[in-house]
């Protein structure tokens, strides 16, 4: 009878979902790297705190969480994070990939798994920074507030307008024009170290202008913003990957099959992103496109200004102002 109350209790007890171990180590990595390296990328980066919703197939994962919400329970107490690991069903898509007020209104990375967001383990580790940033832009006092007063949302206060926002992607003048601009960029980005790279930068700056002057002001400070928020994110990867290429990743990682080198990953990186510049077509790929814009107009930028960065929360959404060979004509 006694061994029969053990195996009916242990039948009954509750097994609590915890996170995978491989997760755990990625989310270690870029927390790592964000501490060693985020204050040398943007000022203060560091210092934000590095909250992660872990989407897997049915559990949601929540890390460094100041205060969780009640419907999150406690998985463990984690020693490879280092801090409590809290879970609660799935709400979210599992393909998420993004960076919003998801729990208790905290900023959190909300993520899907490496294998449901088609990533492998360095792209996902990269991409987490990339969130990370998002946080340190929607952590600045004055973020809401300077967004506000682009005046584009509508009245839409969820915030889906930056995803939504009817811009004229399907105008044929604005089409062509946008390829002549993306075209004179990525020549531009290739003339960098050049001697004819003034040559090459007026022409892409007459372009740029053009395209400026073609959109309505409001559908320009979309465009502007869109380069300043998600394509310097994107060109924010990168300066963190040409940090790490003498970084030893820990070994955990190292050893993870889909592991590729920070290095290695780097170039296919800047070459996949670039060539983006002109292969993704406006009316087709849409608000995509902006990602690509911003790393390069951002690698510019640091020919132009290698001090542009410390400007980057003062004189938001316009990131021509931030070289004078960029500003001179915007005004």
């Amino acid at each position: 009878m006694a061994m029969l109350l053990v195996i009916v209790c242990a039948g009954e007890a509750q097994i609590l979902p915890q996170m995978r171990n491989e997760d755990k180590i990625r989310i270690r990595e870029a927390i790592n790297i964000s501490n060693r390296f985020g204050d040398a990328v943007w000022k203060g980066m560091d210092k934000v705190p590095f909250v992660v919703l872990l989407i897997t197939d049915s559990v949601e994962f929540l890390v460094n969480h100041p205060y969780p919400s009640v419907d999150f329970k406690i998985s463990e107490e984690d020693r490879i994070l280092n801090t409590k690991i809290f879970y609660r069903e799935r709400q979210f898509p599992k393909t998420f990939l993004a960076t919003f007020p998801a729990v208790n209104g905290v900023n959190c990375i909300v993520a899907g798994t490496p294998e449901n967001t088609g990533k492998n383990s360095t792209d996902w580790i990269i991409t987490l920074l990339h969130e990370h940033f998002h946080q340190h832009q929607y952590t600045q006092k004055d973020y809401y507030s300077s967004v506000a007063t682009l005046n584009l949302s509508g009245g839409d206060e969820t915030g889906m307008w930056q995803l939504n926002y009817p811009f004229p992607y399907d105008s044929l003048p604005v089409s062509m024009q946008y390829t002549n601009y993306a075209n004179a960029l990525s020549k531009a980005v290739s003339a960098i170290n050049g001697g004819d790279f003034k040559q090459i930068f007026n022409m892409f700056f007459d372009e740029r202008k053009k395209l400026m002057h073609l959109l309505k002001p409001a559908d320009y400070r979309y465009f502007s913003f869109q380069l300043w928020q998600e394509g310097i994110a994107r060109y924010t990867e990168y300066k963190f990957l040409q940090l790490l290429d003498n970084y030893q990743p820990s070994p955990a990682i190292s050893r993870l099959a889909d592991f590729i080198s920070f290095k290695k990953f780097k170039e296919e990186f800047l070459q996949s992103h670039l060539k983006s510049v002109t292969v993704l077509e406006l009316d087709k790929e849409k608000r995509v496109c902006f990602y690509a814009l911003g790393l390069a107009e951002g690698l510019l930028l640091d020919k132009l200004n290698q001090e542009w960065r410390l400007q980057y929360f003062d004189k938001k959404f316009f990131i021509e102002n931030y070289a004078k060979e960029f500003d001179k004509g915007y005004k």
